[in-house]
């Protein structure tokens, strides 16, 4: 028995003859994640790539060849040594012609969980030792976010979520919840960096038992409805902040806000105070205003509003609300009202940025400065924000608005992706397939043959967490993981450390990639780096052999109890925040400079392209997409626990009653789902738990064209990307918008398709 760590959870595994027959619940994790287990059958599952191979058109015709036939075309089987010398021959190719900034690596961070083999570090530390390569900046999950904050707050969002109030002290202390966009219990499976307890959805149920009352302001109702009791108003998706701006409006007119906080901790209020009273535009932001735009109604707006004054009241918002047009808005409203209500930095209440949505947000730990394996400088100064890789491929020498400055998109010949799958977190997958087509070359590391692996040149089988030792380690975690090798690599796999040394010493850079070491001189390097910088925190963390010989780590508890925000409230001359006035920044001097049309200098409603409430709507119902609960993004979607809610092997898609008798469908039916963009297929789970206007499709399910070779091809499977809009939030974030989409829904009466998104292309030996 040994110990491996994943984004979902700790687990302890059983080996017999050499196979892996067991994943249970690591013994210190309260409230386990059922997910682990289903990584069993699929380590020699059909879909495993077992040996290095090339898409035949390219490697019969060379680089750019037949770049059209990524995703239909067939795979020849290479030797390693024949798989290196191709890579080799074609990043020299690509850097001596084109220069290292024609490579992008655009891998993902959420492959493993462990320290060493994280596969992003990996890829990026490779390509840093050979000259560097553009890359991208901030996440999906919530990239509008992470630029905006940092101009109300200061800081980096990342590190401002550690800091978040503990659910200890919403538990204690907070009287009400008002969650925007509802508190998915289930989001709380998955962590970055690894998870040994999760705490989130006990959080919440202690809460509720210590009388805390919630609030879920949604189109669906709260993940977590099974175990506490909740008030449900139901919102039009897109609409949260003309709510917020509507309380705002009220607290301001009723004299019900906290001049003296606002004063004390806030710039910009009077400019803010403006818009909201209709001064501006013409348009006051009164609750009636809002219901108008949101359905929720005028008196439930007030009475809520009335009721967040009288109590100890938390704010929290989603991480959603950020993927859709103009997501900036959500965080930066709800911050200023949670500033309009004075409660920021006092023990349960305040704001919080997405409780429920990660395990760690809320987790009271001991912030421990672990050491990452080092990427290397960078000497490509071209990047691209993460969202934006079509537009990046598609318009290469086009400029590109982001966070104050003008850039340009750089001409990619080579994608290189380690980690991460695109055909899963891109957005109009149409558009990404004909972007695809761009490049010259598209090499991937992958364990399995997903879309990604399937519209890659060159693929080169790495291993799974399961098939090689690592540390779990993050600073998010109390729980450090020595994470043992449980199974040998099915057939050719090589972990990406050893696929990387291999072309390096193709390219004479061996040296500058592995410095002399092995994976495991890299582990205990990192172990004795993170000893050291633990103990000028007074902290003694063990040896590295008595750290393999125990099994974990955990690190010291948190002797006081964290309020986000309480340092600068308690004294905010001494710790003031990190933005231009050193106080919250309800208006930005620095975002109205920009000057951008679709994000002015503070909170502001504005009205997206595609939403329930316009006038000339093409499609009558609106998109949600929202992330899976039986698997992490799409991995491991072919294990059973996510083919076990699957409809006759299709994605379920939940619609409102309404809607569906509207539509003559019934509870199971094989539905089309189409807009302008896309279709895909989808069963149909018919419930009371999503508004009518609105249905809900999980993202995470493989993209499994009709035709393979047809751009357009309808999805059978039911990815909602083939659905999604591919824009930016705004030229200040250029995140995703994926949840701003409308698209319409009938019965599907067409014959029946198969699922073959887990069959492995067609695979040939070389000639």
């Amino acid at each position: 028995m040994g110990l491996t760590s994943s984004h979902w959870g700790v687990y302890e595994f059983v080996v017999k003859n050499g196979r892996l027959s067991e994943l249970n619940p690591f013994s210190h994790d309260p409230d386990p994640s059922p997910i682990g287990p289903s990584i069993i059958d699929l380590l020699e599952d059909r879909t495993r790539i077992t040996k290095p191979a090339a898409r035949e058109s390219w490697l019969d015709g060379g680089p750019g060849t037949a770049t059209h036939k990524r995703g239909s075309d067939r795979f020849v089987t290479l030797s390693w040594d024949e798989a290196e010398k191709l890579v080799a021959k074609e990043l020299e190719r690509v850097i001596k012609t084109k220069g290292n900034q024609a490579i992008y690596a655009g891998s993902y961070g959420w492959a493993s969980a462990g320290r060493f083999h994280h596969a992003q570090s990996q890829v990026h530390r490779f390509l840093n030792s050979i000259g560097g390569y553009t890359s991208s900046k901030n996440t999906y999950s919530y990239a509008a976010a992470e630029v905006i904050i940092p101009h109300v707050l200061g800081g980096n969002l990342m590190e401002l979520l550690t800091l978040q109030t503990s659910w200890q002290s919403v538990c204690e202390n907070t009287e009400l919840m008002v969650a925007f966009g509802g508190l998915p219990a289930f989001n709380s499976q998955i962590s970055n960096g690894g998870t040994g307890a999760h705490i989130q959805r006990l959080g919440a149920i202690k809460a509720a038992a210590a009388g805390t009352k919630f609030v879920n302001l949604s189109p669906r109702r709260s993940d977590v409805k099974s175990d506490i009791d909740e008030d449900w108003y139901n919102l039009r998706p897109n609409t949260d902040v003309a709510v917020m701006l509507a309380m705002a409006y009220h607290l301001l007119v009723e004299d019900l806000h906290d001049g003296y906080f606002l004063d004390k901790y806030t710039v910009g209020f009077e400019i803010f105070q403006a818009y909201l009273l209709g001064q501006k535009d013409g348009v006051p932001k009164t609750p009636a205003w809002a219901a108008s735009i949101s359905g929720m109604a005028e008196a439930d707006i007030i009475s809520l509003t009335r009721e967040m004054t009288s109590k100890r009241t938390m704010l929290t918002v989603s991480w959603s609300l950020t993927r859709q047009q103009y997501g900036e808005q959500p965080f930066w409203a709800a911050t200023a009202l949670a500033a309009m209500l004075g409660q920021m930095g006092k023990p349960g209440g305040g704001i919080a940025y997405g409780y429920t949505i990660t395990n760690y947000l809320g987790n009271n730990v001991f912030k421990m400065p672990y050491a990452p394996l080092p990427q290397k400088k960078n000497s490509i100064a071209d990047f691209i924000p993460v969202a934006r890789v079509s537009d990046m491929l598609l318009n290469p020498g086009q400029k590109f608005d982001y966070d104050g400055k003008e850039y340009i998109y750089p001409d990619i010949d080579l994608i290189y992706w380690a980690g991460g799958n695109p055909f899963h977190h891109h957005q109009n997958l149409s558009r990404l397939r004909k972007a695809w087509e761009k490049p010259s070359t598209v090499i991937v590391n992958e364990w399995c043959w997903n879309a990604l692996a399937r519209h890659a040149d060159i693929i080169l089988p790495c291993t799974t967490t399961l098939e090689r030792q690592d540390i779990g380690m993050t600073p998010r975690d109390p729980f450090v993981i020595s994470m043992d090798k449980a199974i040998e690599p099915i057939g050719e796999a090589r972990n990406d450390y050893d696929i990387f040394a291999g072309i390096a010493r193709n390219l004479d850079t061996e040296y500058a990639f592995t410095e002399g070491r092995s994976a495991e001189d890299w582990q205990e390097w990192i172990w004795e780096q993170s000893r050291e910088r633990a103990a000028k925190l007074n902290v003694k963390m063990p040896d590295y052999q008595s750290f393999r010989k125990t099994g974990f780590y955990k690190s010291p508890e948190l002797n006081e109890d964290r309020i986000f925000l309480s340092d600068f409230i308690n004294d905010p001359d001494t710790n003031p925040l990190k933005t231009p006035s050193g106080k919250i920044e309800i208006f930005s001097e620095t975002i109205d400079s920009f000057d951008y049309d679709n994000c002015p200098g503070h909170p502001t409603w504005m009205e997206p392209a595609e939403w329930l409430g316009a006038k000339n709507k093409t499609y009558p119902l609106h998109l949600i997409s929202n992330q899976p609960r039986t698997k992490l993004h799409s991995q491991m979607d072919n294990g059973a626990l996510s083919s076990s809610i699957k409809i006759k092997g299709h994605q379920p898609l939940e619609m409102n009653p309404v809607d569906a008798k509207a539509r003559g469908i019934t509870e199971g039916d094989i539905v089309k789902v189409f807009n302008g963009r896309g279709a895909c297929l989808c069963g149909a789970n018919i419930t009371n738990d999503v508004m009518p206007g609105v249905v809900i499709i999980s993202t995470g399910s493989w993209y499994d064209p009709v035709d393979p070779a047809d751009p357009n091809s309808m999805c059978k499977h039911g990815n909602p990307n083939v659905l999604s809009p591919d824009i930016g939030t705004s030229k200040l974030g250029q995140g995703p918008a994926a949840h701003s989409c409308l698209a319409e829904i009938e019965l599907y009466e067409g014959p029946a398709q198969n699922i073959t998104a887990f069959n492995p292309p067609e695979i040939i030996k070389k000639k």
